[in-house]
């Protein structure tokens, strides 16, 4: 075992090596975005957090855009739901930190048990209770695939486009299973239509030489994960390490002991930090980090508050299950990013129907220069509207920025 003690690095070197570790540290693009910008970038970031609201823009198109600038998102369409000769699939869907779209060669490393069963394991009592069902829904999406949840509960529901020798079964039951069989990997998402998941089989959306890797031993795919999870963050504790692929507790302690025994992790000490932390070695720390960038609130540069809060000093939680007249900063809000620090908070909404990127709230950070901030907040929330295909940005009264907000957006 290794016995050097850890070194020590301040609280400025661990935040300057996660923002470089999650592709902060680079400048964006000069000219069109490109699929290799996206690759370059999935290299850092890992995966994408995919979630329902819509309420600015989807969640897995925003970081691409926090680091590259305006793309097109059918870039992202086209490497997640569609495959080509020329252009084959590189990422697919999974529970990863959340769902997720994730590279597919990482496909066997999230179903070989090193990560801990989600919520669809409370559906495991339907289809232990009622097996023929799962025979019918994998049956069916054969048949039908890819397909979507409406499409197989009218199947084998209501009973007039059963597939052959099927039986029948409540619509609920169908939905449930066909969410099981997808946290099993048994399922996966062959493509979207405005954004519902169609279903299919894994053999038919994922390369041979991926499913040939499946089952993996689950000790080596921890350490991949960790790996991964380590390359991502630059710099975290074990609680960031595990929360980034959601593992299991055990099976992160011993891939961690495991990749710092083989030199892969380097054990530091962060002053301000409680619990020790582990560097990926090849990690990246920038002399200082430059630019500016809206997160959105799945970001995995800030979706674990805790460690947003350790590392930017900026308290952050998602307020859109709180009562309206409860909300602090708003619904849906994304931090700003100046320069390598949390500066300011904007609660976004894309009034479509207007076609205008509304700021419903806007709110300065304590200590900050509020006029360089308000100045560059005006001009990345214009490049969103433009991004967004919006006509302008029409800021709201809410919030200690609102003011010099719409007056620098005039």
């Amino acid at each position: 075992m290794r016995t050097n003690p850890a070194r020590t690095v301040g609280a400025d070197v661990a935040r300057r090596t996660a923002l470089a570790a999650q592709g902060f540290a680079e400048p964006r693009p000069a000219g069109p975005v490109t699929r290799r910008h996206l690759q370059r970038t999935l290299a850092r970031t890992r995966l994408l957090q995919l979630d329902s609201v819509n309420v600015a823009v989807r969640a897995h198109y925003m970081p691409l855009f926090s680091r590259l600038g305006p793309y097109g998102r059918d870039l992202v369409d086209a490497a997640a739901w569609s495959h080509s000769a020329r252009r084959p699939r590189l990422l697919v869907e999974y529970w990863a930190h959340e769902a997720s779209l994730l590279p597919v060669e990482d496909w066997p490393l999230l179903q070989s048990g090193a990560k801990r069963p989600g919520w669809w394991r409370n559906y495991a009592h339907l289809a232990e209770r009622q097996p023929g069902i799962v025979d019918d829904v994998l049956a069916a999406v054969k048949e039908l695939g890819p397909v979507g949840a409406g499409t197989l509960e009218n199947a084998l529901g209501a009973g007039e486009s059963r597939p052959p020798g099927v039986s029948w079964w409540e619509r609920s039951e169908v939905k449930r299973i066909c969410e099981y069989l997808f946290g099993l990997g048994a399922l996966t998402t062959g493509t979207r239509v405005n954004f519902a998941r169609l279903y299919d089989l894994p053999e038919r959306v994922l390369p041979p030489e991926v499913l040939a890797r499946h089952p993996m031993d689950r000790h080596e795919a921890a350490r991949g994960l960790i790996r991964r999870s380590a390359s991502a963050l630059g710099v975290g504790t074990v609680s960031d390490l595990r929360d980034y692929y959601r593992l299991g507790p055990e099976d992160t302690r011993q891939a961690v002991a495991e990749l710092v025994e083989a030199g892969e992790l380097e054990p530091v000490t962060v002053r301000g930090w409680t619990q020790p932390a582990y560097r990926d070695p090849a990690a990246k720390v920038p002399r200082r980090v430059e630019g500016r960038a809206l997160l959105c609130p799945f970001d995995p540069l800030i979706w674990e508050r805790d460690r947003t809060l350790r590392i930017f000093g900026f308290r952050y939680r998602v307020e859109i299950y709180v009562p309206e007249p409860k909300r602090e900063y708003g619904y849906y809000v994304f931090p700003f990013l100046l320069d390598g620090e949390l500066v300011a908070r904007v609660d976004l909404k894309a009034d479509r129907a207007a076609g205008v990127l509304r700021v419903q709230g806007a709110f300065a950070e304590p200590g900050v220069d509020r006029a360089r901030v308000t100045a560059e907040l005006a001009a990345e929330l214009r490049t969103m509207a433009e991004w967004l295909e919006l006509d302008g940005v029409v800021a709201g009264e809410r919030g200690d920025l609102a003011g010099p907000l719409a007056v620098e957006l005039r």
